[in-house]
């Protein structure tokens, strides 16, 4: 039986995540039909895919007319635009934006973690893909949470710069070079250099000290788990790393699971990648991740502190795995569920 293709819009397709989703899509053959589409600030025209160059749209009220689904990599405002004219044309919107992650009826939807919830779209015609770093925590702590239950994580999120745009990748480029120059550089996209620096800041603070990226972890982990009472808190730093976040998490368990239980837990998700052999200095960075579809897993380890502790630390490529990736399984997972 011949399944016909994946009919995929993707607006915002010039961007760093826009680009993400078409090597995401070109390493995983996935059948696709593709649109791509751009507002009109862009001044590409074109863009590579699988030898072809497809052209770059100007995004219109009817772009959206004979899609399946379309991937929204745009600022908040223009996919709360966008949105209902997709659905008006039958095509679903999964939005990148943060614009629909807290408005009732749109489901929070990490695939391989909560495909199902993918079906509840169709309620608002738009799923929301959660932020960046909850995409590989959710995906590392869902084969445990089966096995154990978890009450309780901590987590420090070690945040790439890409994680803030191309204007973050500029800046940290320029910095690095004006350093080695032996140059003080400009902080010209952040608040605070990042070449050669941590800056514990990552998001607008809120009223209590937390800022809105630490804030949503535990609401957006409690949705995607299906865990209402599990408890959980979250420091971001911004580190001198181009791409990949960095997830050091410590966690409390309901029962009881040795370090070697949550690593063989953790190997039958096909989402994950164990890499844990640190007598021979392997475990999971930063430079392993780029470009890699899977969530790289290591330094499991019990927590002799507290009953049921467990330590690891986690790493993804924040677009291809992070955005782009989620993204575009969710259009898989919607397409699959209106074909049976």
């Amino acid at each position: 039986m011949t399944v016909r293709p994946l009919k995929l819009a993707v607006v915002g397709a010039t961007g760093s995540v826009g680009r993400a989703v078409l090597e995401d899509l070109e390493a995983r053959e996935i059948p696709v039909e593709l649109r791509l589409f751009a507002t009109s600030r862009s001044e590409v025209d074109l863009l590579e895919f699988r030898g072809d160059e497809l052209e770059v749209e100007t995004v219109t009220d009817r772009s959206f007319r004979g899609c399946d689904a379309t991937i929204l990599a745009v600022p908040a405002g223009v996919a709360r635009e966008l949105a209902p004219k997709a659905w008006a044309e039958g095509c679903l919107a999964i939005d990148l934006s943060g614009a629909f992650r807290s408005v009732e009826g749109v489901p929070l939807v990490v695939a391989g973690v909560n495909d199902a919830d993918v079906a509840a779209g169709e309620a608002r015609g738009v799923v929301a893909s959660p932020s960046g770093p909850v995409v590989p925590l959710a995906l590392a702590l869902a084969p445990i949470h089966r096995e154990a239950g978890i009450q309780r994580v901590v987590v420090t999120i070690l945040q790439a710069a890409s994680g803030s745009g191309r204007g973050g990748l500029r800046q940290l480029e320029k910095e690095l070079v004006s350093l080695l120059n032996g140059e003080e550089p400009d902080p010209s996209d952040l608040s605070h250099r990042v070449g050669m620096n941590l800056v514990p800041q990552v998001g607008a603070f809120l009223p209590g000290g937390s800022t809105d990226v630490e804030g949503a972890v535990g609401a957006e982990l409690r949705r995607l788990l299906a865990a209402p009472a599990l408890a959980a808190t979250a420091t971001a730093i911004r580190v001198p790393v181009f791409y990949a976040h960095g997830l050091v998490v410590n966690l409390r368990t309901a029962r009881p699971l040795s370090a070697d239980g949550a690593r063989a837990a953790l190997r039958a998700s096909p989402e994950l990648k164990v890499i844990d052999s640190p007598e021979e200095r392997i475990y999971p960075m930063p430079m392993l991740a780029v470009n890699d579809d899977a969530v790289l897993v290591g330094r499991v380890r019990e927590d002799g502190s507290q009953e049921n502790g467990l330590d690891l630390f986690v790493v993804a490529d924040n677009l291809r795995r992070g955005a782009a990736g989620n993204a575009v399984r969710i259009a898989e997972a919607w397409v699959r569920g209106r074909r049976t």
